[in-house]
């Protein structure tokens, strides 16, 4: 990589009040490392904390309530005990002296039966998602028609985002993140070619962002609207996503979401999660047109290519993800230009354990130029 330093990633920053020591993000990323009682714990606090030189922590996706959950070991914030388990995540990251939030989840229809007693995954319509497998308590398993969920449904799974915000605030988060991207339960509401319903979430494109829009109503009586911030992903196939009308939805929600006060738009950009092919990808300079609050552009960026979106005026703050598992010291290898660790392989990401997780140890220039 080149030596030279990102001056613009590597400024400090605001995001609608929330002041931040540099334009770095860590993107959450799904580590399963809460065991099956989905609580976090000392493991997951000491990985946040060797990771606290960003500007801002993003948690993994963290789920609302049991019938959000889709992944084997992620971690909830839907009771007391799991409020109590994110507690020591927070307090050691913010002994770092850096702001974290929790990204809230629901997973609809990437989820499986196995999940939830022999009951199917629920979705905005009984469409099934075409890939070739979901990981589950039972190994690998192929997906399954969900079930859509009933118009009188929706007012409680909108309570559970509710309820989950209040756990954030009790565990000590900083605010919190509002997943509506990857083809997970708010996506598919979102977009035309997983919401086919007929009621008042369904059809056009203002009804398609209906749920999104009660769901941020609710959680901003929990949270000032400026310690809130959503996630989208215009132009991602994550999850058998990507609709025709992509353009139309994604620019309007992001001209809706303008009007919020938000801390920030986190926005999947980049196309290293892979592209839909439905047109021109939908560019942060695009969302900027139509969204003039604190922008995050997020997917296979480097300390290039992120400083260039700053200091271009794009973004506000990039997130990064995969270098952040092996290079936990990754600002610090930006500001001296010093060489990223390699990838570690899949297999560990998920690996219910330290290896993988907390074992890459930061850079240390002096046994680099040791004979």
């Amino acid at each position: 990589m080149s030596n030279e330093r990102p001056k613009a990633l590597l400024s400090p920053g605001d995001l609608n009040g929330l002041v931040i020591k540099n334009r770095v993000a860590l993107a959450p990323m799904t580590r399963a490392r809460a065991g099956a009682q989905r609580i976090a714990n000392e493991l997951m606090a000491e990985y946040y904390s060797q990771r606290a030189s960003a500007g801002l922590l993003i948690t993994e996706a963290t789920t609302i309530s049991e019938q959000a959950n889709g992944w084997i070991n992620s971690p909830g914030i839907y009771t007391d005990a799991m409020t109590e388990g994110w507690k020591l995540v927070t307090e050691a990251v913010h002994a770092k002296g850096t702001p974290i939030f929790v990204q809230l989840w629901h997973c609809g229809r990437a989820s499986h039966s196995s999940f939830h007693n022999g009951q199917p995954a629920v979705a905005p319509s009984a469409i099934k998602m075409n890939a070739e497998y979901i990981h589950t308590p039972d190994g690998k398993q192929p997906p399954e028609t969900p079930r859509a969920l009933e118009t009188d449904e929706i007012p409680g799974t909108i309570e559970d985002y509710r309820k989950a915000a209040e756990h954030a605030k009790a565990a000590g988060f900083d605010g919190i993140e509002i997943h509506s991207a990857n083809g997970y339960l708010l996506d598919t509401f979102l977009q035309s070619k997983t919401n086919h319903r007929t009621d008042a979430y369904g059809g056009s494109v203002e009804n398609r962002f209906r749920l999104l829009k009660e769901i941020l109503e609710a959680v901003t009586t929990v949270w000032p609207s400026n310690r809130v911030a959503v996630r989208l992903s215009p132009n991602g196939v994550f999850n058998d996503m990507g609709s025709p009308d992509y353009r139309e939805t994604f620019l309007y929600a992001a001209q809706q979401l303008s009007k919020l006060d938000l801390a920030y738009l986190h926005v999947m950009d980049g196309l290293a999660f892979g592209f839909h092919e439905l047109g021109e990808p939908l560019t942060l300079k695009d969302i900027r047109q139509v969204y003039s609050g604190a922008l995050m552009g997020n997917c296979g960026y480097d300390a290039a290519t992120a400083d260039q979106q700053i200091a271009d005026g794009h973004a506000d703050i990039i997130a990064i993800g995969r270098p952040y598992i092996t290079n936990p010291d990754l600002v610090e290898r930006f500001a001296n230009g010093w060489p990223l660790a390699e990838p570690s392989p899949m297999e560990t990401w998920y690996s219910f354990d330290a290896e993988g997780y907390t074992t890459f140890p930061a850079y240390e220039p002096a046994a680099a130029c040791a004979p």
